[in-house]
């Protein structure tokens, strides 16, 4: 049995949808008289009992939430909704899906979808709903569904019965490799590919696997990239900085040196420390996680005991930019992991973040770009959503405009956590 409940936050705690009607005013110069927002939640395999049970108790709280069996539309009313992709995470319902199964005892999935009323005395003209449309829908995550909840709960992905190979691939020109397939590889990977598959044809599969590990994001290609730094004509501060760096690579790599990049500049200082043994209190281990040291920690009765402090930061510019509530969220989350995963407890967290303007109006935004407007709320409440979830306090927001985040946008997480070590590592 599939039953369909759509909740509305009552006058008073409806702040999000008188938010977003400010934001139509603003920034979309689009006026409406009001706009209405409703969770339209679909379950499975309830009974009716149960499912009365859910509705007051999961998916609204009879305080601040009116419920509706159908959606509470008319004919002069703009209506559409708004699901995630299949694939996509979708807190919301899984979160209710544990709830019910917590009550209940059942495990029922349930999907769940936003519904937008857009109320004025006619309709809003085609040009104007599809640019609010556009402002709503990012097309990473999201797409467009009808108000009505979907009749069956059937996977929409079925499982292939063959797997594409691409033919010739060896010889293709990489450019129509790229743009056929989407890719975001380079020519030169592409070349390499094409040498190691000299021999077949690769599946569409390995091709894509390779795309997506071969990402900025996954290969951090950006910070490895060898540069070549012409300083003839730079500022003395520059040039001064630019010779202490040449130093420090002579000092630490000798005849051996990598290639010159962002990363060897972020890492070249700590290097020459620990070349120099002055980095004595690092602890070292064949783990790759967070940077951790050695210090000794005093309590208040006078007892002294050696602890590790653990630092990690992480950047998701990249993905804050075409998913902003996910790729902040995870930036924090990928910073947490680390302390997490060296048995440590984290105990405060940063947030630095840089945007360009955001009360640019979105007809100026920047093809292919989400408005700045979007990027920076669904950015903040990405990284308050997972550190409020995990319990972690954040002392210290940063927040940066500037004109060149436009080009990107900047999404800083950071952590500090402690533990106490093992008796074998003492």
């Amino acid at each position: 049995m599939i039953q369909t409940v759509y909740v509305e936050k009552r006058n008073g705690f409806c702040l999000e949808a008188e938010h977003l009607q400010k934001e139509c005013a603003s920034f979309l110069d689009l006026h409406v008289q009001k706009i209405r927002i409703l969770n339209r939640y679909t379950v499975e395999g309830l009974s009716e009992e149960q499912f009365s049970i859910a509705r007051n108790t999961v998916f609204s709280e009879p305080q601040t939430d009116m419920l509706f069996e159908t959606v509470p539309s008319r004919p002069e009313h703009s209506s559409f909704a708004i699901e995630y992709l299949p694939g996509q995470y979708d807190q919301r319902a899984d979160s209710a899906s544990q709830c019910i199964e917590l009550i209940t005892g059942v495990k029922a999935p349930v999907k769940t979808a936003r519904v937008y009323i857009v109320q004025n005395e006619k309709q809003l003209t085609e040009l104007d709903l599809k640019r609010l449309k556009h402002y709503l829908i990012n097309p990473v995550d999201s797409r467009e569904t009808t108000p009505h909840p979907p009749a069956f709960f059937a996977q929409e992905a079925p499982y292939p019965d063959t797997v594409e190979i691409i033919t010739d691939f060896s010889s293709a020109a990489p450019e129509a490799v790229i743009q056929q397939y989407g890719l975001t590889m380079s020519i030169d990977d592409i070349r390499v590919c094409q040498n190691y598959f000299a021999e077949r044809d690769p599946t569409i599969t390995e091709l894509r696997v390779l795309d997506t590990y071969w990402s900025d994001h996954c290969r951090h290609t950006t910070f490895t990239t060898e540069l070549n730094i012409d300083a003839q004509d730079a500022a003395p501060e520059l040039v001064q900085a630019l010779s202490l760096y040449e130093e420090a690579r002579e000092e630490v790599y000798a005849d051996k040196a990598p290639p010159r990049s962002l990363m060897d500049i972020a890492c070249i200082a700590a290097k020459v420390l620990k070349k120099r043994g002055i980095v004595c209190d690092l602890d070292e281990s064949d783990e790759i996680n967070a940077c951790t040291m050695k210090i000794n920690v005093e309590f208040t009765d006078g007892s002294c005991e050696p602890w590790l402090l653990l630092f990690k930061n992480e950047t998701h510019n990249h993905p804050t930019e075409i998913e902003p509530y996910g790729g902040a969220a995870t930036c924090l989350g990928g910073a947490i992991r680390d302390p997490l995963s060296g048995r440590a407890f984290v105990h405060q967290a940063m947030r630095i973040s840089g945007a360009a303007d955001p009360r640019t109006p979105v007809s100026q935004t920047l093809p292919g770009k989400l408005p700045q407007i979007k990027i920076v709320h669904e950015a903040g409440a990405g990284y308050s959503g997972y550190g409020n979830q995990v319990g972690i306090a954040t002392g210290q927001v940063a927040e940066f405009y500037h004109p060149g985040f436009a080009a990107k946008h900047l999404e800083l997480g950071a952590v500090i956590g402690a533990v106490r070590p093992f008796a074998e590592s003492l």
